[in-house]
């Protein structure tokens, strides 16, 4: 996937955490300004937890989605099969905004990669439509994504390539030291750069221009160590 294709695509977020919570309220409203009051939300990623925490977070989407004043359009991808269902993949269209939530990176890219679901995403994004990913979700947009539950498993798998000379990896203020430390064997692919996203943070923009809003900072992982960017912040990546 490239950018400028066809049209304009819309602005593309990375965030940290907090999904659907009021501590991210502001990010979500600014995604959605000027764009339909249609909030289409995906929880794939947690569809290995099983029904109970879909449900969770279907319950949490619909929340934010009465908060913001728009409607809720859940998109129900559990695997390949209903991924690749054009009557599902048809939900997604006159999106304002599409929401990929937390759970597990790794299967949400396979889940999504190539399929009906993700070409009608990848189409509304295009026409002008917002994208975010958090936690999982924030991974699989990036290029190189890798099993962070199990990270000696293997290399990291193909993301979605939204931001494909990117890397990310969530939590990074809570997590980020014990993930890079488990990731150090695994090298990322040439020209895909690493970024630590703290919590309660996203990095809004894109292809390459970004700013960073929230409550803490985006940090530039590469040889020579550590780079803050905090909030307010103008990105080059």
């Amino acid at each position: 996937m490239s950018w400028g294709d066809a049209g304009e695509p819309g602005p593309v977020a990375l965030v940290g955490s907090g999904e659907y919570l009021p501590v991210m309220h502001k990010v979500e409203a600014s995604l959605l300004a000027g764009r339909a009051p249609r909030y289409v939300q995906l929880a794939t990623a947690a569809a290995p937890e099983g029904q109970q925490s879909l449900a969770r977070w279907h319950e949490l989407g619909r929340r934010a989605a009465g908060r913001l004043g728009v409607e809720q359009v859940v998109v129900p991808v559990v695997d390949r099969v209903s991924a690749d269902d054009e009557a599902i993949a048809s939900l997604v269209e006159g999106a304002g905004l599409v929401y990929l939530s937390g759970g597990n990176p790794k299967f949400l890219a396979e889940t999504l990669r190539g399929t009906a679901v993700w070409a009608a995403i990848e189409r509304a994004w295009r026409q002008g439509a917002a994208l975010a990913g958090c936690s999982a979700g924030a991974m699989a947009l990036a290029s190189a994504v890798p099993d962070v539950r199990h990270p000696l498993a293997g290399p990291p798998v193909d993301g979605l390539g939204v931001v494909p000379h990117l890397s990310v990896i969530p939590h990074f203020d809570r997590f980020g030291s014990r993930l890079l430390a488990s990731l150090a064997g695994h090298q990322l692919p040439d020209g895909v750069t690493r970024i630590g996203i703290d919590e309660k943070t996203a990095l809004v923009g894109g292809p390459h221009r970004f700013r960073v809003v929230g409550h803490a900072s985006v940090w530039l992982l590469d040889d020579d160590g550590r780079h803050e960017h905090p909030p307010g912040s103008d990105v080059t990546l």
